[in-house]
């Protein structure tokens, strides 16, 4: 299968810091790529370019083909790539129907001056609701985001990522203060989504990550140190030595 994202000598520092050190990385169409790594490892740091957040210092990063490295944020999202964040970026006085048909507007172009219409527009509504279900909100379209839970915030920042119809999602610690029935159940969301669509998954819950992966990318200090299939990475005595034994507590 073809390459939906490749990542060609990628560098990035701050300061003295090097948080990205010459990384080449590739994401297979309809893949779930996991990235792993140690608090430091330079993930967020990796994400924030891919979406054009951050500017690399070096390198190239080519989606769908397309060299996207000088793209704006704005660009790459109208090219199909979506983003969920560490912390959750809802509305929190929306409902969680209104904060999806916001998302569907802005991905049409509209005007965030309309949002009053984009509460009642049924070209809106409709397909917030079709991204709702998909993420297990369905009955929960009528309650404000500030009412959700904290899984259910994430689940709805999910749905508003598919708003955006994108052919790759970036995901930034998808998990993050959840526990573990919430994480259980995204883990069940993400699955459904295996083959739809091509997931990029920044992640620390090695549970989720072997349940999801393809394949794993453990990245140390900016550098990919290793790039396999689950098992592999889990019996990896670099990658167990830098990394997985620490999260497990193994000597």
């Amino acid at each position: 299968m073809s390459d939906a994202l490749t990542i060609e000598g990628l560098v990035k520092q701050f300061g003295g810091l090097t948080a990205t050190d010459h990384l080449f990385l590739s994401v297979t169409k309809g893949e779930v790529h996991a990235v792993i790594g140690p608090n430091g490892a330079g993930k967020t740091t990796l994400i924030g370019q891919l979406t054009g957040e951050i500017t690399p210092d070096a390198g190239t990063i080519r989606f769908a083909g397309r060299d996207v490295t000088g793209l704006a944020v704005h660009r790459r999202s109208m090219l199909g790539l979506a983003r969920s964040f560490q912390i959750t970026n809802v509305l929190a006085d929306f409902t969680a129907r209104a904060n999806v048909a916001l998302a569907v507007q802005a991905h049409q172009g509209h005007s965030f001056r309309f949002w009053r219409k984009a509460a009642t527009d049924p070209r809106l509504i409709g397909p917030a609701e079709e991204h709702l279900a998909t993420v297990g909100l369905a009955d929960r379209a009528d309650v404000t985001a500030s009412s959700l839970s904290h899984g259910e915030q994430r689940q709805l920042e999910l749905a508003m990522a598919l708003a955006t119809r994108p052919a790759m999602l970036l995901l930034d610690e998808p998990m993050a203060g959840m526990g573990p029935e919430d994480s259980a159940r995204m883990v069940e969301i993400l699955k459904r989504l295996k083959g739809d669509l091509t997931i990029l998954l920044v992640e620390h819950d090695m549970d989720a990550v072997f349940a999801l992966a393809d394949r794993i990318t453990v990245l140390v200090y900016g550098r990919a140190i290793a790039t396999g299939a689950p098992e592999q990475i889990r019996n990896d005595p670099d990658v167990r030595a830098a990394y997985l034994g620490e999260e497990t507590g193994d000597a």
